[in-house]
């Protein structure tokens, strides 16, 4: 026979969806429990409200604050409830009781039912949340009565199939209400929320312990109250739904390119590391100058220096980021990482990649990320928004600051570097009592990139990479290399210069051979002529000793 899942009620609600598999349990009882400030009657207030936002009317039933003042509170995240009520898809019912009245006789919840039946009826609706449950429990001053009540009600709700949530409170530090311990066994699904501070820094979980009949997200999660309601960030849920790397994007410069096997991968997480002034910031403002350039946005997201600082310290270099925030492809989300819980810093910075959709994003420094607390929660902040950054196709940039001047083990400090696509080293050697810097590509995935280190240079025009220089087996730089650059430019000289004297002298021989050459040809010619001569003269006499013969009348 084949599976058969139950219906469930989508709430709306950034991430909890995801975490519930779908939504709250259709036509059964939900609980939220948890102590003051934990935002139990936001989440419950948030499902009825974002119900009728689609169309699906809903009942709150307050037993302890006042309607009006709900609608003001809601008002300050945007949350016009009013409106909805005057069309009809959200009813907002006070049964708050008089802790000064006197019961008389058998008092029990059948008017509060007959009230939300009818009303429910009226609106066509099967949701309704039950605020602060334990408020008017109190009223019977009985715990056998007030457990009665509660069955009774539960009893009466899984009868009319009505969608509900139960709000109720816990003391610090307790998942369930002593007074109630029941009520976990009788709801079907039951969720726990907890505030506490770590570090000074107050943080808040959500945990879901129990859900019949579906699976659900069993971690505990950290999850914020915004100005637009509650946000939950699942980062188990998620999975790895990562797309393969893009093309190859130049840095602007060239010699890094050429390191980098053609340039940076879009869609990829690259990670620049090195001590402090090893030129991280500036490398990495040069690289975001060049995409600006390519007309995309990118987002740079500061824990240790302001936006004023940077774009002022970047004009040494002669990089120019005002342009880029002038043209709205550069914008700067500068926190220290103490002022919130590293909840706040997440959603801040998803919230402001949703809205601004920039291409490539900038985190300056992910060793400042401890700051929001401990080590787990620097590696959740950047985890979960390298796999957000990852699904959207969007390029990170990860600046971290390492200890250890040229210790590439160092890379990270925060375990995320095999998450990482592109690994980039900067650090500083003393050579000739001077300090150099240095780069290296570590990693570079799905290129064939260089091994070797190389020397670099801040100029006003920006990072400049020197060609690699090896001297007796080892690399040069600094005035080494300058020293050694000297001592070969002075014996290319001097080879020239013995190259040039012995082809003056191979050019001198050659004048004078030819001279020779000229000379003899010159006597040769002479000697035939004279030679020539004689011939002609010697024919001559022959004739004339013919001619006397002939006359004496001898034979020849």
């Amino acid at each position: 026979m084949a599976k058969q899942e139950i219906l469930k009620e989508k709430t709306n609600i950034d991430g909890l969806d995801a975490m519930l598999n779908g939504g709250l349990p259709k036509g059964r009882t939900t609980v939220i429990s948890g102590g003051p400030g934990c935002g139990k009657s936001l989440i419950a207030l948030e499902f009825i409200y974002r119900g009728a936002l689609e169309g699906i009317p809903g009942i709150f039933v307050t037993f302890e604050e006042k309607a009006e003042a709900i609608r003001q509170n809601a008002m300050t995240l945007g949350w016009d409830i009013a409106a909805l009520e005057e069309q009809g898809k959200l009813f907002i019912l006070e049964a708050i009781i008089n802790p000064k009245t006197t019961i008389i006789g058998d008092f029990d919840l059948s008017s509060l039912k007959l009230v939300v039946e009818g009303k429910l009826q009226e609106m066509g609706s099967n949701r309704v949340v039950l605020d602060g449950i334990d408020v008017i429990l109190y009223i019977f001053k009985n715990i056998s009565k007030e457990r009665d009540e509660l069955l009774s009600l539960h009893s009466w709700l899984m009868d009319k199939k009505i969608s509900t949530i139960m709000t109720i409170k816990t003391l610090m530090g307790h998942q369930t209400p002593m007074r109630y311990d029941f009520i976990d066994f009788m709801a079907d699904c039951v969720i726990y929320l907890d505030q506490r501070v770590d570090n000074q820094l107050s943080i808040r979980r959500f945990r879901i312990t129990k859900y019949r009949g579906s699976g659900f997200g069993r971690n505990e999660y950290p999850y914020v109250i915004t100005d637009e309601g509650i946000k939950i960030i699942p980062v188990s849920s998620a999975g790895l739904k990562h797309k393969a790397l893009g093309e190859h994007m130049s840095t602007g410069i060239s010699v890094l390119d050429s390191m980098l096997g053609g340039g940076i991968r879009r869609a990829s997480c690259v990670l620049i590391a090195g001590s402090s002034g090893a030129g991280k910031t500036t490398l990495t403002c040069q690289i975001i100058n060049q995409f600006y350039k390519m007309h995309e946005r990118i987002l740079y997201i500061g824990f240790e220096e302001s936006e004023e600082a940077i774009i002022e310290n970047m004009k040494s270099p002669g990089i120019d980021l005002f342009s880029g925030i002038k043209e709205n492809y550069l914008r700067f989300m500068t926190n220290l990482p103490e002022a919130m819980g590293v909840e706040e810093h997440l959603v801040a910075a998803l919230s402001t990649i949703n809205k601004f959709k920039p291409n490539h994003i900038v985190v300056d420094a992910i060793s400042a990320c401890i700051r929001m607390g401990s080590e787990r929660a620097a590696f959740d902040y950047i985890i979960r928004l390298m796999n957000f950054c990852k699904e959207r196709n969007i390029t990170s940039i990860l600046i971290n600051q390492t200890t250890e001047g040229m210790n590439v083990q160092q890379l990270s400090g925060n375990e995320v570097s095999s998450m990482v696509d592109t690994s980039i080293f900067l650090g500083m050697i003393e050579s000739g009592g001077e300090i150099n810097r240095m780069v290296m590509v570590l990693k570079s995935r799905g290129s064939c990139h260089s091994n070797q280190y190389r020397e670099f240079q801040i100029t006003q025009n920006g990072i400049d990479i020197f060609d690699v220089y090896i001297g007796k087996g080892s690399v040069l730089t600094g005035i080494a290399r300058k020293e050694q650059e000297a001592k070969e430019e002075a014996e290319k000289r001097l080879r020239f210069q013995e190259l040039s004297k012995l082809e003056n002298e191979i050019e001198h021989r050659r004048s004078a051979l030819k001279s020779y050459i000229d000379s003899v040809e010159a006597e040769i010619i002479l000697k035939e002529e004279v030679l020539k001569g004689m011939k002609l003269e010697e024919e001559m006499n022959d004739e004339i000793r013919k001619v006397k013969a002939s006359l004496r009348g001898e034979d020849n």
